[in-house]
C-alpha cells in the first residue's frame, strides 16, 4: 500500500524544484518562487481527481478531520456518530472541537452498520462520519438516506482508501465533505500531510481561512491580508505538498498494483472453505490496500495470525487486539485521560465505553484478519506469500462443518 516504497524522480523533481526556490511554506515569498506553487498545485489536481469544486491542503489526516468539523460548525455538544473500529484521530478530532464521539457498531463491511447509525440519532447529532477502513467503504447510500432524514452532516473519512469508488465517485467526494491523509504509510504520501475535499464552497472558504490563523489569503501582500474568523494552523508545507504533487500523478498505477497483487493473494484463499470475505457494498469499489477475511471463530483468527508470523508473513493485522484501530484498547477516551480539562459537554454527554456493548462489532472484528497489499512485491513474492497463507490456513480451519 504504501508510496513511500516507489519513491523515485518524479518525487525528487518536485521536491528540488522546491528546494531550488528555497522558498519551503505555502504561502508568501512570491518573487522567490520561480513559478513553483506546490500546495496550489495538488489540490487542484486533487480536485481534478476527486471531481470536486474544491481541496484545501492541510498538515496531516487527523488536522483534515478537525479542519472539516470545524468548518462544518461542529462544537459544543454536538454529537457526531463513528464507527468502533478506526483510527483514534477520528474520535480525537471530535473532542478537539469540543464535540461528544457516539460510537457504534460495524458490520460485515467492517464499517458502519446504517442501522445502528439510525438507532444512535438524538436531537444533538450532527454529523455521521463513516471511516473506509483498510481500503473499502461503507454503504454510503443507505448512510445518505439517514443523513438526509435527520438533516445531518455526512463526512467521509477516507483517509485510508484514496483511489476507491462508490456509484461511481471517488470516495470522501460522495458525502457534504471527505478527509484524506497522505502520511507515510498511506498509498500516496506526502511524508505528512492531509486534504478536505468539498462542493460546498462555504465549507472551502471556512477551511482555507480556519487552517491558517484564519487568513483570508485576499490581496497580494499577506501581512495586509484580514482575518474573519479564529484559525489555527494546520498548514502544509511546501516539501510535503511536492512529494504529494507527484504521488497522485502515480494513484493509478499503484491501484493497479494493488488491484494485481490483492486478486493473486484472494485467489489463492477463495478456494479454502470456512473463509468469507469482507463485504463491499454494491456499486463500490475498493482500492486494493488491504484484503481484509473472517475466520470462522475468534479462536481460529488467533491461530492464523500466530501461524502467519510463525511462517514469515508479515504486515497482517489482527484488529480485535489493536491498541490505536479498536474500541476495546481505547482506555484513554474511555477514562478521558487528556492534558487539557474537558468541558462539561463533553462529560456528561459522554457514553460509558466501559460498559457499552458493542458484540455486534466483536462477531466481526474478532474473526477478521486484514493484510496489507504492497505495492513493492513481485509477482513471485505475492504467489509465494499467497501459497504460505493459503497452506497455514488448510492446515488450521476445521473443514468439519463445510
Amino acid at each position: 500500500m504504501p508510496g513511500f516504497e516507489l519513491f523515485g524522480d518524479k518525487e525528487r523533481k518536485q521536491v528540488n524544484d522546491v528546494l531550488d526556490s528555497g522558498v519551503l511554506m505555502r504561502y508568501g515569498f512570491d518573487g522567490m518562487r520561480n513559478g513553483h506553487w506546490k500546495a496550489k498545485e495538488l489540490e487542484q489536481a486533487l480536485q481534478k481527481r476527486m471531481q470536486v469544486s474544491h481541496a484545501q491542503l492541510v498538515s496531516s489526516g487527523t488536522a483534515a478531520l478537525t479542519v472539516a468539523l470545524a468548518c462544518a460548525k461542529v462544537g459544543a455538544g454536538d454529537e457526531v456518530i463513528l464507527p468502533t473500529f478506526t483510527f483514534v484521530a477520528s474520535f480525537e478530532a471530535v473532542l478537539s472541537v469540543g464535540a461528544i464521539p457516539i460510537l457504534v457498531d460495524v458490520d460485515d463491511t467492517l464499517t458502519l452498520d446504517p442501522i445502528a447509525v439510525e438507532k444512535a440519532v438524538t436531537s444533538k447529532t450532527k454529523v455521521v462520519m463513516p471511516v473506509h477502513m483498510c481500503g473499502s467503504m461503507a454503504d454510503l447510500a443507505a448512510l445518505k438516506s439517514i443523513c438526509d432524514k435527520h438533516d445531518l452532516i455526512l463526512l467521509e473519512d477516507a483517509c485510508q482508501a484514496i483511489g476507491g469508488s462508490y456509484e461511481g465517485k471517488p470516495l470522501g467526494s460522495y458525502g457534504d465533505l471527505g478527509c484524506f491523509s497522505f502520511d507515510y504509510v498511506k498509498t500516496i504520501t506526502c511524508g505528512e500531510g492531509g486534504a478536505i475535499i468539498t462542493n460546498n464552497k462555504e465549507y472551502y472558504k471556512s477551511a482555507d481561512q480556519y487552517s491558517d490563523h484564519g487568513h483570508d489569503h485576499i490581496g497580494k501582500d499577506r501581512g495586509a491580508e484580514d482575518h474573519p474568523i479564529l484559525g489555527y494552523n494546520y498548514r502544509i508545507s511546501e516539501l510535503h505538498a511536492a512529494v504529494g504533487l507527484a504521488q497522485i500523478e502515480r494513484l493509478d498505477d499503484f491501484i493497479a498494483t494493488q488491484k494485481k497483487n490483492y486478486s493473486i493473494m484472494r485467489s489463492a484463499l477463495e478456494k479454502i472453505p470456512g473463509i468469507s470475505f469482507r463485504r463491499v457494498p454494491e456499486h463500490g469499489v475498493e482500492n486494493y490496500s488491504f484484503l481484509s477475511f473472517y475466520l470462522p471463530t475468534e479462536e481460529t483468527a488467533r491461530k492464523t495470525i500466530k501461524a502467519f508470523s510463525e511462517n514469515g508473513v508479515d504486515a497482517c493485522f489482527y484488529w480485535f487486539d489493536n491498541n490505536w484501530h479498536y474500541y476495546r484498547k481505547w482506555n484513554h477516551l474511555k477514562d478521558l485521560n487528556g492534558l487539557n480539562s474537558f468541558s462539561k459537554e463533553i462529560k456528561n454527554g459522554l457514553p460509558n465505553y466501559k460498559v457499552s456493548d458493542f458484540s455486534k462489532s466483536d462477531h466481526w472484528v474478532s474473526r477478521n484478519i486484514s493484510c496489507l497489499i504492497k505495492l513493492g512485491w513481485t509477482d513471485e513474492e505475492v504467489r509465494n506469500r499467497a501459497n504460505i497463507m493459503a497452506n497455514v490456513l488448510l492446515n488450521i480451519v476445521d473443514f468439519s462443518d463445510y
